[in-house]
């Protein structure tokens, strides 16, 4: 591996986003296979616990209308950070602080019920995201529109009928329609056909022309480099670069040809 790049922190003044040495514990139970002598004399199987550190002693601060993406291998604890700033996840140290309303784009299907027809879905769902119903009739027409015509065609259906492209769609239309300021968007950018993964791009860069603030995960790095400015690179947990996106991408695959 090459040598560790020095940690850049963008200055930023009156931050929306805002890290101080984040901790995020993780514990890890495994259970022994029960035996018989286990069930008689102690009546249940005998476990052992460990723990790790999915996030370390992380820092930042994101301003108002920055475009970040963030960077790492799998398991470097990148969807840990989001959850974290989305209020998700609570930090075991430190602390993180956000200014403003969040959508996240992070679980599109999370929360969606069944059961419910698409139509009731999109009303629990934009409404458990703070739109009143007025708003939600206003915005109707639009979400419907975005999320396509074979939505439209399934509105009255029950949600678990529809493909999960479908879902998604539904999913994307609705948290792309909200008036949070700021969007956490954990890879959702990569599904879907292409010309549905256009009109996301579409929004993206339309929410982020108004002045939203977007951080992205994305191992993609066309996606990083059309939508990102900046970069933070996480490995295993720890923060090891903040600075321009090109320099970021290019110190993450130097690392990768490297540890190759």
């Amino acid at each position: 591996m090459s040598q560790q790049p020095a940690t850049v922190t963008t200055p930023v003044t009156d931050p929306v986003i805002s890290a101080r040495d984040v901790g995020i514990e993780f514990y890890t139970s495994r259970r022994r296979k029960m035996q018989v002598r286990d069930l008689l004399f102690h009546g249940r199987a005998s476990t052992t616990s460990d723990t790790f550190w999915a996030l370390k002693d992380i820092s930042f601060d994101i301003g108002a209308g920055e475009a970040v993406g963030l960077v790492g291998g799998n398991g470097s604890g990148k969807s840990t950070l989001l959850k974290t700033i989305a209020g998700v996840l609570l930090p075991d140290r430190g602390e993180v602080e956000v200014s403003g309303g969040v959508a996240p784009l992070i679980e599109l299907t999370g929360g969606f019920r069944g059961e419910l027809t698409c139509r009731d879905n999109l009303y629990v769902q934009a409404g458990l995201h703070g739109l009143k119903k007025d708003q939600i009739d206003e915005r109707f027409e639009s979400m419907v529109d975005f999320a396509g015509p074979q939505v439209r065609e399934a509105l009255d259906r029950p949600y678990r009928h529809l493909s999960s492209g479908m879902q998604v769609r539904l999913g994307f239309a609705v948290i792309s329609s909200l008036d949070e300021p700021i969007f956490l968007v954990d890879e959702v950018l990569a599904v879907g056909d292409k010309a549905f993964r256009e009109k996301c791009y579409t929004r993206m860069e339309a929410l982020l022309s108004e002045g939203r603030t977007l951080f992205l995960v994305s191992h993609s790095e066309k996606d990083l480099k059309r939508f990102g400015t900046r970069g933070l690179y996480l490995r295993r947990g720890e923060l090891v670069m903040d600075g321009p996106m090109a320099e970021v991408l290019e110190q993450y695959n130097e690392d990768l040809r490297t540890a190759g």
